[in-house]
């Protein structure tokens, strides 16, 4: 047995306690960085503390998914205000910005010197400088995560810019931040979480420290996520749904991902599509696809337990088998109202494409069976 876990240096959970961030910060520089995502005045007590900690504060808003072009940018503004620190204040978005931003700001050259896929995918020289993350939605677990996704629209492509380095030196996950998620958000970021539990619960590199928080965090989530949709001021499910998506961040990080995430980082390269959606609607699709090819090419695998412990947890019934998992996750879906493939701009006509960089991904090697073009091909034409 052999495995590596890593995670952000400190992590503080609890409702309210999004109130620490200013005096961590003080502890780490005298000028922030603050990246927020579109709703900026959501951080206005933050910046008060701050201020009245004595911490220097520039703004840099993030009003989609990051960009390779807006990384780059956000570090120039970093530089030319001397900030010596970095907080992250919103949705993944922001805090996958706010993670680039940090690693550029002190290493030499141009993004692409250290991205995957499209880049050199070089090492950072220096470390970033310190980051504080602040989720605001229960979806990514970017605040334990060691990557930052960027889009690179000229590509048409996502990938990572990725290095231990930048794992945030604190993780302030607060519920409350939470409760004015609508429901589509709170269906869209959830079932994101819910991916990155049951990804990494089937990867190749799973072990026995993140299987821990996958089956924790699966039991969370199934039992809170319809409830927050239902209900966003559930104390104890948006509890229950921040913890899940902190546990999901912590085992990707350490046990990859699979072809769920494989395919969304394709799709949303090529089309305006929001994260957690493409997620929902292909995680049935793939574990249904995964499931029989484990079963048709091996059928001794410990990988068709784990299909059925994911089942268990997700029904609540000890009876359970795996298909009765991935009729759940369908259920749920569809009570979300999540919409296929096809409404984001996806045609059949795409789907080579789609697969073609949907391989070259990084999350496709952690999937537990190397999947064939065409039941890659099948996914998407059902997902559609």
């Amino acid at each position: 047995m052999k495995f590596e876990f890593a995670t952000s240096a400190r992590i503080l959970f609890g409702p309210g306690l999004a109130r620490e961030a200013a005096q961590q910060a003080r502890a780490l520089g005298q000028h922030a960085l603050l990246v927020t995502g579109r709703l900026r005045a959501s951080a206005n007590l933050l910046v008060d503390d701050l201020h009245r900690l004595g911490v220097e504060v520039t703004f840099f808003e993030v009003n989609a998914e990051p960009s390779i072009r807006l990384v780059e940018t956000g570090a120039q503004v970093a530089r030319l205000a001397a900030c010596d620190l970095v907080i992250g204040f919103g949705g993944g978005s922001a805090l996958d910005a706010s993670k680039a931003i940090a690693a550029l700001v002190t290493n030499p050259g141009e993004a692409l010197d250290y991205l995957e896929v499209i880049g050199k995918a070089r090492a950072l020289i220096n470390a970033p400088l310190p980051i504080i993350a602040v989720p605001t939605t229960a979806g990514t677990g970017s605040e334990v995560t060691r990557n930052a996704v960027l889009l690179s629209p000229e590509k048409r492509v996502k990938v990572s810019l990725r290095h231990a380095l930048m794992l945030p030196r604190v993780a302030i996950v607060d519920p409350l931040l939470t409760h004015s998620l609508p429901p589509g958000v709170s269906a869209s970021t959830g079932m994101d979480a819910l991916t990155q539990l049951i990804e990494p619960y089937l990867s190749v590199a799973a072990n026995p420290m993140t299987d821990s928080f996958c089956v924790e965090g699966i039991a969370r989530a199934a039992g809170s996520l319809r409830r927050v949709f239902d209900n966003g001021n559930d104390q104890a499910a948006r509890e229950d749904m921040a913890l899940a998506s902190l546990l999901g961040g912590m085992a990707l990080a350490n046990a990859r991902l699979g072809a769920v995430h494989g395919f969304a980082g394709a799709l949303g390269g090529m089309f305006p599509a929001q994260h957690g959606e493409v997620c929902a609607r292909l995680l049935p699709v793939v574990m249904g696809v995964n499931l029989r090819a484990i079963k048709e090419r091996r059928p001794d695998s410990d990988t068709l337990r784990r299909f059925e412990r994911i089942a268990v947890l997700l029904t609540g019934s000890p009876l359970a088998q795996a298909q009765d998992g991935i009729n759940w996750l369908k259920e749920t879906c569809s009570l979300f109202g999540i919409p296929a493939l096809g409404a984001h701009g996806v045609r059949a006509q795409d789907i080579p494409e789609v697969v073609a960089q949907a391989r070259s991904a990084s999350s496709m090697k952690g999937n537990p069976i190397e999947l064939t073009d065409l039941e890659l091909m099948e996914i998407l034409q059902e997902a559609l």
